[in-house]
């Protein structure tokens, strides 16, 4: 990896190997709770460790333990250099998984209680997240995105950013006002990485280590990591920054351990047969 950082844009910069929140307080959303003190913990030494890019949401957590209220107990009063990326759109189920969507009237609301949680008077980034816990694509974003511009323009959001889209709906979210980051899963849309890239946008995917499992070709990034003298998740972060310098990365973990492993992945360097390798 040559360029280490992006400007979120054109006036935040960032570096390009961030920090994911949603396993600060629970391994997955329907997992045990974890103790705050470790989610504060691994936030201040995230940021220690050059973090300055933390994607998080107002339904990360359960009960009293929440990714928002960690990070604004850890790190407040912020630093001037750190980028706080959230999403709103989705609500929880009857399960108390993330699977049914706001209306349009109900994201003004949302906003104000991402501002409150991190202490914050605009936020940096909100991404409009759609489609539930589906995959994207086959509903119109226009109205809902539309609110979020306005937000925009009333000065409590800096950035826009839309997530789990596909390329339709992306285009209608430009037609609307400017967007600054999609994030979506993995980067299993290599066209729209394209465009994102051209037009100087972010594209920060999502489970970027598979989401819990074992890394996306788990069996050639060990190959990679092997002779590289790195483990399979560095050798599989490494490898998306290397896929484009539009990709940002946000690795979450609620291990201080994990955090310091993932984070030296931003030493990495994968020659060209490694990704040659690794995209065959």
């Amino acid at each position: 990896m040559t360029i280490k950082t992006f400007s979120l844009g054109g006036d935040l910069t960032i570096n390009r190997l961030g920090f994911g929140a949603m396993r600060l307080a629970m391994g997955t959303f329907d997992g045990p709770v974890r103790a705050p003190e470790t989610g504060i913990k691994v936030l201040r030494r995230a940021v220690e460790l050059g973090v300055n890019h933390i994607d998080t949401a107002g339904f990360y957590g359960r009960g009293p333990v929440r990714a928002n209220e960690l990070i604004r107990r850890a790190l407040t009063p912020y630093r001037d250099d750190l980028v706080i990326a959230t999403k709103v759109g989705p609500l929880r189920g009857p399960k108390g998984l993330p699977s049914e969507q706001a209306t349009p009237e109900e994201l003004r609301g949302l906003v104000e209680a991402d501002l409150r949680s991190l202490g914050l008077d605009r936020l940096d980034l909100v991404y409009l997240r759609v489609g539930g816990m589906g995959g994207p694509g086959g509903e119109s974003i226009a109205e809902r995105f539309a609110v979020l511009a306005e937000l925009r323009a009333q000065g409590l959001i800096r950035h826009l950013g839309v997530s789990n889209i596909d390329a339709a709906q992306f285009a209608e979210a430009r037609a609307i006002a400017p967007v600054a980051a999609v994030q979506n899963r993995h980067t299993g849309d290599m066209r729209l990485l394209a465009a994102c890239q051209e037009a100087g946008i972010a594209y920060v995917p999502y489970f970027p280590l598979g989401g819990g499992g074992e890394p996306l070709n788990a069996d050639r990034l060990g190959k990679v990591a092997a002779h590289l003298g790195a483990t399979t998740a560095q050798a599989a972060i490494a490898s998306l920054l290397a896929m484009s310098p539009s990709v940002l990365a946000i690795p979450g973990t609620g291990s201080l351990a994990h955090l310091e492993e993932n984070l030296a992945a931003a030493d990495l360097s994968l020659t060209e047969q490694d990704l040659a390798y690794l995209r065959r």
